[in-house]
């Protein structure tokens, strides 16, 4: 087996399982390792095998076990075929994980439609591509946790990035409709709305706005998936109040800003 396809790193207990898409780095790599820290099997899919390969190095001995497979969330194709066989070597699933995305820097004068189209591909597609098949499985065994990671960026549009906040806004759209239909399946669907994190797609963006660590924001995120009736959470909770503000301005102030 290729090393960077996913040997189990250890195999000493089981306190649930869970499945990370987009676990090389940033958020999803901190949820890989709290969660395998709590004595969880773990999957992880990234498209940098060497990085998913570094991560098991390092969970070496940790209290649950860590697979892992190198993937391109837009290679729709692929993924039923992963999502079952890795299923399979987790021996079933309780929660589903979406961390994948990408946030190309786009300057003020430019409109780049390879650059959009990617977001489109990774952002939205490859959530769709990946959620669906969680949502079929435990649309099935009648139960389950989804949790997509969007955005605050997805709650209006802002002139920076256009596109990547309106493949979050999809995305937050597609989690409400899963929601809806899974509800009386005793399936949880939450959307986890983050501020400013500290994560590698994010090193080019003005520092100025208090970013977390992605350790932090693991932490919060796993409270919002094990959080009872909440649906939607805002990473850290103080951009709360900040997305109801931004909400509430009309567009004709909005557009005057430089959010």
């Amino acid at each position: 087996m290729d090393p960077t396809d996913g040997s189990a790193v250890t195999t000493n207990s089981k306190k649930g399982s869970a499945l990370v898409i987009g676990a090389s780095s940033g958020m999803g790599a901190s949820l890989v390792r709290q969660l395998v820290d709590e004595g969880y099997a773990v999957g992880g899919v990234a498209r940098r095998g060497e990085s998913l390969a570094g991560l098991a190095e390092e969970l070496e001995g940790a209290a649950g076990r860590f697979v892992h497979r190198t993937h391109d969330v837009t290679d729709a194709a692929e993924a039923p075929g992963l999502f079952d066989e890795l299923v399979s070597e987790l021996g079933g699933l309780d929660l589903f994980i979406y961390a994948a995305g990408i946030m190309p820097e786009v300057g003020p004068e430019e409109y780049d439609s390879e650059k959009d189209l990617a977001m489109v591909d990774v952002n939205l597609g490859g959530c769709i591509t990946w959620t669906n098949l969680a949502a079929r499985l435990f649309h099935t065994q009648r139960s389950g946790t989804i949790v997509g990671i969007g955005s605050i960026a997805g709650d209006r549009g802002r002139k920076g990035a256009p596109v990547y906040g309106a493949t979050k806004a999809a995305m937050a759209t597609y989690l409400e409709s899963l929601r809806n239909r899974l509800a009386e399946r005793r399936v949880r669907v939450v959307t986890v709305k983050p501020g400013m994190i500290e994560t590698p797609m994010t090193e080019h963006l003005d520092q100025l706005m208090m970013p977390v660590s992605a350790e932090r924001a693991a932490k919060e995120i796993l409270k919002a998936a094990r959080g009872g009736l909440l649906e939607v959470r805002h990473v850290p909770l103080r951009w709360l109040p900040v997305s109801l503000i931004i909400r509430a301005i009309p567009s004709f102030l909005f557009r005057r800003t430089s959010i």
